[in-house]
């Protein structure tokens, strides 16, 4: 369960995420809304009773539809009223869900929190789905960073395997080891970088991290491929310096194409933006 926020017309929404599906606040929702009113004033109303049943309909095969024959009978009366907790016990509803403790309060399916957004006024329903659909549109731009972020480090350990298969000899000490992998992790930061870490430190001595830290996706991009192509390399029994001709001579073909491509440069403006 993870939990975000929406700010819609001044006013802060929370968001839950349960098993990939998205419940809004609608306590925090209710907020927005001139005078005083109840959820419970809206679920008694006849047309949400009738919409909250084609919702259940469609998505809820353990529906109990005798019961929402008997409450859709009485709603819109004067005398009748239901909570949200008696609408989900009797109807076995998925759509709502009303808890305490830390995420305590009322939380709708998108699309029942959208219609709830309609009952405060047609102007936060607007803004309500937009501001949701901004937080998906992040949500996705921030996975597509993570992808590639990770697909870096499952090429590294490809990449350092081959250096362990081809370039260490057993009687090494580990010092020795994780010396012969920095220099093979700077053939990658000198062919692509055209520095290595250490001196990249140099240069930069108030930044934290490394190098790779610090770059940006068409190099990261051009970073996983270039791992996999050095564990080729390697395995292919090629010399250092043959190595690193080859990447650098590859890396500024791939920088080059990587550069001038459209969607990779709206991501970096994204991720500029963000920083």
């Amino acid at each position: 369960m993870t939990k975000k926020k929406l700010v819609v017309l001044q006013t802060d929404i929370s968001v839950l995420t349960i098993e990939d599906k998205d419940y809004i606040s609608l306590t925090d929702m209710l907020k927005a809304k001139d005078g005083d009113f109840f959820i419970s004033d809206w679920l008694r109303n006849r047309n949400t009773v009738e919409f909250l049943g084609i919702w259940e309909q469609i998505h809820n095969p353990a529906f109990n539809y005798g019961e929402f024959a008997i409450i859709k009978s009485r709603a819109g009366l004067n005398s009748y009223k239901i909570s949200v907790k008696e609408w989900v016990e009797k109807t076995n509803a998925i759509g709502l869900r009303a808890s305490a403790g830390r995420y305590g309060g009322t939380y709708a399916y998108k699309d029942i929190a959208f219609e709830f957004g309609m009952w405060i006024s047609p102007e936060f329903k607007i803004y309500l789905i937009k501001e949701f659909e901004r937080l998906k549109d992040e949500e996705h731009r921030h996975l597509g960073w993570d992808i590639k972020r990770n697909l870096t480090k499952i090429n590294y350990r490809i990449h350092t395997d081959a250096v362990k298969e081809n370039l260490i000899p057993p009687t090494l000490t580990p010092g020795q080891i994780n010396n012969v992998y920095a220099s093979e992790a700077d053939v990658l930061n000198v062919a692509l970088f055209g520095i290595t870490a250490k001196q990249w430190r140099e240069i930069n001595p108030t930044l934290k991290g490394n190098i790779r830290d610090y770059a940006n996706i068409s190099q990261l991009v051009c970073l996983s491929n270039l791992e996999n192509l050095n564990a080729l390399f390697i395995n292919e029994g090629m010399s250092q310096a043959e190595r690193l001709a080859k990447l650098n001579a590859i890396a500024i073909n791939q920088m080059k194409l990587l550069t001038e491509d459209k969607r990779v440069l709206a991501l970096e403006e994204h991720s500029g933006q963000e920083q």
